[in-house]
């Protein structure tokens, strides 16, 4: 989808893409850097003793682990309604906005040791980010004229902004959360939304034109929304929904992170490092650094791909991805294997998993938000990237299953099992890619008349 009151021929260009890439770019790295910071540290405060030096609310691992997929998916959930709201009455500009200061708002409470701030803060960053995730990604894509090559790379870019948030704010926030104290941490992440801001507003001149409402009577585009969807464009929505369940599946399996993984670090994990022990925190931030470190690689070995005439579908790359990141837990699974026979693992296997998590999330992710902008009708395209964060939101939910299945089952057979499932969904999307790309009708072919 492209935003046509956008002027694309005379707008200021740094490093081959619009200055307002970089505008979205800084203002959802803070955003995430506040979310990934409280997130790093959510299950760790709610799993800590209330009598401890650095107390918590001692709930046990399975309550932690409930708790954190219902938030985590209705973060992601809150994206539909954030994307209709969009679409019909603000437009997806005003939508960051507000969903910017919602986050300030919750960041800020959480920062109070009481029950009930505990609830409100967790309630207002769902509605802040429903509000402001769908609607931001939306934006990107509308920098763009169709079938402009520089899209994907321009979400690559994009999506390397949201990972160094996140990289930072496992390390920073972790840090003050575990160390000085969990309130101290969930305050600094707030600080870091407001900076986020900032920044969006003062760089709405970058972005005129770009996620403005267009649902009035006097827009040119009235048309396309009074109109019933054309075949084409309701094979377009099919074959978005079936994505969207690869989608849940990689998250299913990649936000163990945040919730089992997460407690497999911080219990069964020797984070020794010489005298000095490692934060189980930190651990967050492999999976930005790699993103990082890796992402523009990444990007240009598909790019390269493509361009000497090989299998280089969005499709294609979201289920490689899916089998990549599952063969992650592959390292899970012998970390649990030395676990039960020395009572101990060694950190290099989280470091082994999370880079082969990465790498599944950096041919998968990105692809996967440029692709919802390529299919979605135009009066559907806020509603669709809304529906993709829901998808995530949904695995994030499985996430949580699977965690506290693990109290039971135990780690080994969850590790296990996530292998071979990733593996067997991501080689039956491989198996139907030419009839699932036929229902896309050519939209990622489309190229510019200009040579973009």
């Amino acid at each position: 989808m492209a935003n046509k009151t956008f002027d694309f021929e005379n707008q200021p260009q740094f490093m081959g893409h619009p200055v307002g890439l970089y505008i979205l770019f800084f203002t959802e790295l803070w955003e995430r850097f506040s979310y990934y910071g409280m997130r790093a540290i959510l299950v760790l405060y709610i799993t800590s003793e209330s009598m401890n030096a650095n107390p918590g609310l001692g709930w046990t691992n399975g309550e932690a682990l409930a708790l954190y997929g219902w938030y985590t998916m209705l973060v992601y959930v809150a994206s539909i309604p954030g994307g209709i709201i969009a679409d019909r009455i603000t437009g997806q500009k005003k939508a960051v906005m507000i969903g910017g200061l919602l986050l300030c708002l919750g960041h800020g409470i959480l920062a109070v040791e009481a029950m009930w701030a505990f609830y409100a803060g967790l309630g207002l960053i769902i509605a802040g980010v429903g509000m402001l995730k769908p609607n931001i990604s939306t934006m990107v894509g509308g920098l763009y004229r169709p079938g402009d090559e520089r899209r994907d790379k321009g979400f690559t870019i994009f999506y390397i902004g949201i990972n160094i948030g996140a990289f930072l704010s496992a390390l920073i926030v972790g840090y003050v959360g575990e160390t000085i104290g969990w309130h101290y941490g969930f305050g600094l992440a707030g600080i870091g939304m407001v900076i986020g801001q900032l920044v969006y507003a003062w760089g709405q001149k970058y972005l005129v034109g770009v996620g403005d409402f267009i649902g009035t009577d006097e827009n040119p585009d009235k048309e396309a929304f009074d109109r019933p969807l054309t075949k084409m464009e309701r094979d377009r929505m099919l074959v978005m929904f079936l994505s969207f369940f690869l989608i849940i599946v990689f998250w299913g399996a990649f936000e163990q992170a945040g919730g089992l993984m997460n407690l497999y670090t911080e219990e069964k994990t020797n984070r020794m490092l010489g005298g000095f022990e490692v934060p189980t925190s930190w651990f967050q931030s492999l999976n930005a650094f790699f993103i990082i470190t890796l992402g523009t690689a990444v990007a240009a070995f598909w790019y390269n791909w493509k361009m000497k005439g090989r299998e280089g579908s969005s499709l294609f790359k979201m289920a490689l991805g899916v089998i990549i990141m599952g063969w992650g837990f592959l390292f899970m699974r012998f970390a649990s294997q030395e676990f039960e026979a020395t009572g101990s693992s060694a950190m290099y296997w989280l470091v082994l998993a999370y880079l082969f998590h990465t790498i599944g999330e950096l041919c998968a992710s990105p692809v996967a938000l440029s692709f919802i902008t390529k299919l979605a009708p135009v009066k559907y395209a806020s509603f669709m990237m809304g529906a993709y964060f829901a998808a995530t939101g949904i695995g994030n939910k499985v996430a949580g299953l699977i965690g506290e299945a693990a109290q039971d089952a135990g780690e080994l057979s969850i590790f296990t099992g996530i292998v071979i499932f990733c593996t067997i969904v991501g080689v039956i999307v491989l198996l139907m890619l030419k009839p699932l790309k036929r229902l896309t009708h050519g939209a990622e072919d489309i190229q510019l008349e200009t040579g973009h």
